[in-house]
């Protein structure tokens, strides 16, 4: 049996890995949009076949992307925004991960009592949407978040 070194294991070095990862990008392509290959399989990204599902790691992972772009971009969209508490940031996140930003953005009562920071009122606005009907619970525990920030 062949030894493996520090900088390599069963799954090859991280040159052999950054070389292959490069070759299928340009191989594969790239398409943003479901699209249906060649064998007629629902298929994403660098030929991810959607068919297959995906890992938790890798929704996790594709979470946490969508997460850092909402909190990239909702400084430039809510002026007030750095001013919140990380508890209140983390609601409008939670809410633009749900709703897309624009979808947050027609929360104008909302932003409008955040931004003066009545959050009680913020919080009743949440609640007094069809949003809240359809999330639920998610909802009441955003409500809460926003009310003790």
């Amino acid at each position: 049996m062949k030894n493996v070194d520090n900088n390599q294991n069963a799954a090859g070095s991280y040159e052999q890995l950054k070389d292959v990862v490069y070759q299928l990008k340009l191989d594969e392509g790239f398409r943003e949009k479901p699209y249906l290959d060649t064998m007629g399989h629902l298929t994403i990204g660098y030929g991810i076949n959607l068919e297959n599902g995906i890992t938790e790691r890798e929704a996790s992972m594709i979470l946490e992307e969508r997460v850092r772009k909402i909190r990239t971009r909702l400084p430039f969209t809510i002026k007030f925004f750095k001013n919140l508490s990380p508890t209140r940031q983390d609601v409008l996140i939670n809410m633009a991960y749900n709703l897309g930003i624009s979808g947050l953005l027609k929360f104008k009562k909302m932003l409008q009592a955040l931004e003066e920071k009545h959050y009680e009122k913020a919080a009743k606005e949440m609640l007094d949407s069809l949003w809240a009907i359809q999330v639920g619970k998610r909802a009441d525990q955003l409500a809460y978040q926003m009310r003790h920030g």
